[in-house]
């Protein structure tokens, strides 16, 4: 049994791996930036990449190695926080209103489809400018939207749970709510939420950086990606360098975790796993 779970695990660890390298970049960036990614060099501005400064320096001489290491640590905290926040509180509305059902189901379920019947980004977009700038209220706005798509998840896998005979077992038991809640739905729903979480790690990101680069996000001088591509969306053509950076660190990163989000779906699913043998 033991060989049997790490073989079907194994495939895993390259991409453990990757995503484990890019969040220890996040974590200990204060340590890894070569300078102060906020001080100001004015008569170094604009300079292409070269030996002291490997990814050059932006129109205000910030060394941008320093500032993609530092926007990291912003970045894939505030994703990974949000992230956290909209499974955990949408997973478990989901779980309550399916095991539940009657008036709550209902309301709760009604407010998700006014919330899935816009483009998610397009609401964020709104709801963001309506809270005002900042990234706090960014991840706020994001949060608003991305709450039903986890609670219909759950919703829909706590209806099949309910029904199943263990289930009755336990409620004959004197098992309460509570009970059945916390030790018999929601383990068995953490699987499928924990796959849609990680394949939704890339979109949050984006989606982050993207509020951002609208100037809806992280405000100067905070070293965020989506707002360093911002600020140098007009040299696009002068000075390219200043805005490839934090872009590359956006595909490089979205790359890695959607890659681990579908190696995880296929070791977690086991008719993809047997169709892969």
């Amino acid at each position: 049994m033991d060989v049997s779970f790490g073989k079907r695990y194994r495939p895993l660890l390259p991409y453990l791996a990757l995503a484990g390298m890019v969040l220890a970049v996040a974590v200990f960036a204060p340590f890894l930036t070569p300078y102060d990614p906020n001080a100001q060099n004015l008569e170094g501005a604009l300079a292409a990449p070269n030996g002291t400064n490997l990814l050059g320096t932006d129109r205000y001489g910030r060394d941008l190695l320093s500032r993609v290491i530092m926007g990291s640590r912003t970045t894939l905290c505030a994703s990974l926080l949000l992230l956290l926040s909209i499974a955990t509180m949408g997973s478990f509305l989901g779980a309550v209103c399916g095991y539940r059902g009657g008036r709550l189901d209902s309301l709760l379920m009604r407010m998700s489809d006014v919330f899935l019947a816009f483009p998610q980004m397009v609401f964020a977009v709104a709801a963001a400018g309506a809270l005002g700038g900042g990234l706090g209220n960014a991840a706020a706005a994001l949060a608003i939207v991305g709450w039903p798509k986890y609670a219909r998840i759950a919703r829909g896998l706590a209806l099949t749970i309910r029904s199943m005979p263990y289930m009755e077992a336990a409620r004959m038991a004197g098992t309460g709510t509570v009970g059945m809640l916390w030790h018999h739905v929601l383990p068995n729903i953490a699987g499928p939420i924990l796959v849609t979480a990680a394949l939704d790690i890339g979109t949050i990101i984006m989606e982050l950086a993207g509020l951002s680069f609208l100037g809806l996000g992280a405000q100067p001088p905070t070293a965020e990606w989506g707002a360093m591509m911002n600020n140098g969306r007009s040299m696009l053509q002068t000075a390219p360098w200043v805005i490839l950076a934090p872009g590359t660190a956006i595909f490089l990163t979205v790359a890695v975790f959607n890659l681990l989000g579908d190696k995880l779906r296929d070791v977690m699913d086991p008719k993809q796993l047997r169709t892969c043998e």
